[in-house]
């Protein structure tokens, strides 16, 4: 039987593998050799070290993303549940800066809705009305996913440790309240250089956009650090990832919240 020490060690391990690889702009091996594959809690454990890590090099948190929205994609992973990470101020850029591509490993683009709360999510039953009253609007969202870990090579445990696999975000600019748009009823199409890429639509993140934060609201509340008024959330892809490369544009339309475009740099992502 493992021992509590030996646990500690081995997230301890496993943060300071995968900060390293941030810092770096290294990838580096899966964390399950020492956590396992499939060790939940532990995972999240990893992911609040790895996040005071970040907020005692001076970032600063301003939202969550959820993921593993997808039914398709959790069947692939073996897990039958979503996964949320920490979104940090210096994730964010706007459609006049260009992405540096240096600062990316492997990056990947998905579409979102990006809701921005205006009520703490920290009591009561966190259900569909108090999530739709806590919301203050939406806007379409161009997420870069991202994997500290080589190749992609992630068990359910290493995209949880590493938060959640994050890299990037770029936020529309046109801001609809619940009132003047229905998440599940919109549509998607992703392009990369005026080529169609991916499209989708709300229905295919956990059936509604909001049924994503409804999840994320609860399962931040059980680790302790419920969501908060000003918060950013990103819900969870619309439909399938895309692989970027340097000097790509990508163009997210979503319909109702208007088109978000995320530009990135010339020169190589780091293998």
């Amino acid at each position: 039987m493992t021992s509590s020490v030996d646990r500690d060690v081995a997230e301890d391990q496993a943060a300071q593998r995968l900060l390293t690889a941030l810092q770096t702009r290294t990838a580096c091996t899966p964390v399950r050799d020492l956590i396992g594959p499939t060790d939940l809690p532990a995972a999240y454990r990893v992911q609040e070290r790895l996040t005071a890590g970040r907020v005692a090099g001076g970032a600063q948190i301003v939202g969550r993303k959820i993921g593993l929205t997808s039914a398709a994609v959790q069947e692939q992973m073996g897990v039958d549940q979503p996964d949320f990470g920490v979104l940090f101020d210096d994730m964010a850029y706007t459609g006049d800066e260009v992405v540096p591509m240096d600062r990316l490993l492997q990056p990947k683009a998905e579409a979102e809705v990006a809701f921005v709360l205006k009520k703490d999510l920290a009591d009561g039953p966190l259900d569909i009305e108090q999530i739709r009253d806590a919301v203050d609007y939406g806007v379409a969202a161009l997420e870069v996913c991202d994997s500290r870990i080589d190749g992609w090579d992630i068990a359910f445990a290493d995209t949880v440790a590493d938060n959640a696999s994050s890299g990037v975000y770029v936020l529309g600019s046109d801001r609809k309240t619940l009132d003047e748009f229905a998440p599940v009823e919109v549509g998607m199409r992703m392009l990369i250089n005026g080529e169609e890429v991916s499209t989708g639509n709300g229905a295919a993140c956990l059936g509604d956009p909001l049924n994503a934060v409804a999840w994320l609201a609860k399962a931040a509340r059980d680790f302790g650090e419920p969501l908060r008024a000003g918060q950013v959330i990103l819900s969870g892809a619309l439909g399938p990832m895309r692989p970027i490369e340097s000097g790509d544009e990508v163009t997210v339309e979503i319909a109702g919240l208007g088109t978000v475009v995320a530009k990135f740099s010339e020169g190589n992502a780091h293998e």
